[in-house]
């Protein structure tokens, strides 16, 4: 992480005031720019479909882009889809949604807007070092409301990037499944016409709305939720509350548990459902596949119950875990032994940890 910071400052990518806000198309130049000095063949538009297990580990993948259909090969394969899409084609186990409903927390769809005034626009902005406080969110939701639309998420958030560049996020999608295609175009329609109505509705106030513009909405809708893999461990919401401490850590995480409103009839917001986190280690076993060998996973579709998840499945924990997962699997192959055997050998696997540390 420190890595892409660095790169974005180079770049000036980085808000000035809040250091944790980064401008979106300098990072798809950073993130390009490392991949290929690190020797990284990246091939986009290109997606799984579907997984060969051999003996009890994944030995090779499918995919169809504009090349066709196309077969992969290799020791270890590594589920970043968020979805965990290839674990599932994979026969892994998951789950997904509350234990108790099966409801899915909302998508959201980001937004870039321009033509803000400052210093009038500032009591409706979340800035205080990375801390999000509700009172600019509740102010904005007024705003919102006061032009003539009741927006579908109860805090709307303005995030300064640069001092005429600001993210927008103020939009929910609820019941929507991140397998369910139908429904995600429908939900992606759906947020995008409300973005345009949340910026008709606060450019008619005029003042420090009066020349905001829409700048740009995101390629993809922003899934919050999708399956959770079963691993050889389980995060919980306990080991968050406890602040667990693991001899595999390979993150420590200190996010809150973030659950957004699963059912709008309840409340259009977010809450911690009770559970208040620690700083708690990620182990490296909640990034390994349990019922297939040779897949690991990085990001929201790690291991771990529907609390845990809402505190871990955030971009900084995403960041740390790919790394993670990155470099166990490069060991993996360098040492021609696959991830089971070694997380079932304490020697081999405090041997893994003793070469990172170094």
């Amino acid at each position: 992480m420190s890595e892409v910071y660095d790169r974005l400052d180079q770049y000036e990518g980085r808000s000035e005031l809040t250091r944790n806000r980064y401008d979106v198309e300098v990072m798809k130049l950073v993130l390009d720019e490392l991949c290929e000095e690190a020797g990284v063949t990246v091939r986009l538009h290109t997606q799984v479909t579907s997984a060969d297990v051999v003996d009890g580990r994944l030995s090779s993948i499918q995919t169809h882009s504009k090349s066709g259909f196309e077969s992969w090969e290799g020791r270890v394969f590594i589920d970043c889809t968020g979805d965990g899409d290839l674990g599932a084609l994979a026969g892994n186990g998951f789950e997904m949604g509350h234990p108790e409903t099966g409801e899915v927390q909302p998508m959201s769809l980001m937004a870039i807007v321009t033509g803000l005034s400052s210093p009038e626009i500032d009591r409706y902005v979340v800035e205080s070092g990375g801390v999000c406080s509700d009172s600019p969110k509740d102010v904005l939701f007024e705003a919102i409301e006061y032009g003539g639309h009741s927006a579908s998420y109860q805090s709307p958030s303005l995030f300064r990037i640069h001092p005429d560049v600001y993210g927008l996020m103020a939009n929910h999608q609820y019941s929507v499944h991140c397998d369910d295609a139908e429904g995600i175009s429908r939900a992606t329609r759906e947020a995008r016409a409300e973005i345009h109505k949340i910026i008709r509705a606060l450019k008619q106030q005029g003042g420090a709305f009066a020349q905001l513009r829409l700048v740009a909405t995101a390629e993809q809708i922003g899934v919050r939720e999708g399956r959770r893999l079963h691993g050889l461990y389980r995060l919980t919401v306990d080991d968050l509350i406890r602040g667990a401490r693991f001899e595999d850590a390979i993150a420590r995480a200190t996010f809150c548990v973030d659950v957004h409103s699963t059912n709008p009839k309840l409340g259009k917001g977010y809450g911690s459902s009770g559970g208040k986190a620690q700083p708690y280690d990620i182990p490296l076993r909640a990034l390994v596949a349990q019922d297939l060998d040779g897949l690991l996973m990085a990001g929201r579709c790690i291991s771990g119950d529907f609390w845990a998840h809402a505190s871990y499945r955030v971009t900084g924990n995403a960041v740390a875990m790919g790394e993670a997962s990155g470099a166990f699997a490069g060991y993996c192959v360098a040492n021609q032994c696959t991830p089971h055997t070694v997380c079932s050998d304490s020697e081999q696997l405090s041997d893994y940890f003793g070469q990172v540390d170094s």
